[in-house]
């Protein structure tokens, strides 16, 4: 199975948050995080999910974003 990647930049104290809120949707993405860039993550997700990532990704953006 292909998977595509998709980076973000997350606040680097919401990192568990993320992780433990796609732990909920077995399957969905995979989480890691980039070595030596604090807060970018990658999540790598199958193509079938694209949607569903998509709008829980936006459902948790406030939480999750960068404050200026």
């Amino acid at each position: 199975m292909q998977l595509n990647s998709l980076y973000l930049r997350i606040a680097h104290e919401q990192y568990h948050l993320l992780k433990f809120i796609l732990e909920g949707y077995d399957g969905l993405c995979l989480l890691s995080t980039v070595p030596g860039r604090k807060g970018c993550v990658c999540l790598r997700y199958p193509d079938n999910y694209r949607i569903t990532l998509f709008e829980l990704l936006a459902a948790i953006s406030g939480k999750i974003a960068v404050k200026n």
